[in-house]
């Protein structure tokens, strides 16, 4: 009777604190924008034309402007959200596919940024730039998509 009770109590405990660390690490990160260069034209774009342009398949805006791609490290919590949730791929899947541009000479990988900050500003200085915001970072040097 004893030792069932301190399995029981053993595993309940286990369950708690498993639940703790699984709360921990599933937390949703803040919300999130698409961002463009303010001169980019486009103020929508389909989840397709998304994966396109993040997969680095589609190089060029509708009015000729080369794309610019840039995106927060592998490791970072918005890379992991916005790869899962807008392009419906893990990040080490759409790092994989850059990797095989990028080793057979077909492609290159977009540019990483080091910090939001520095997203916001190569975003908005540079043409044709995409990139991905958490909406307390974003001003009104950058243009908001909507993706449909």
């Amino acid at each position: 009777m004893t030792v069932s009770i301190n399995i029981g109590r053993f595993i309940l405990f286990v369950c708690l604190l498993l639940g703790i660390i699984y709360a921990g690490t599933a937390r949703a990160t803040e919300p999130y924008e698409i961002v463009t260069y303010p001169g980019v034209k486009e103020k929508t774009l389909s989840k397709n034309s998304l994966r396109a342009i993040f997969g680095m398949r589609l190089h060029i805006w509708p009015d000729g402007a080369a794309v610019r791609v840039f995106v927060m490290p592998d490791d970072s919590p918005l890379h992991a959200a916005f790869s899962k949730e807008k392009l419906n791929v893990f990040p080490y899947q759409l790092r994989s596919a850059w990797d095989r541009l990028v080793f057979s000479g077909t492609g290159q990988a977009p540019t990483t940024v080091g910090s939001p900050e520095e997203m916001l500003a190569r975003v908005a200085s540079t043409p044709g730039a995409i990139g991905y915001l958490t909406k307390s970072k974003i001003d009104d040097r950058v243009n908001v998509l909507e993706i449909k």
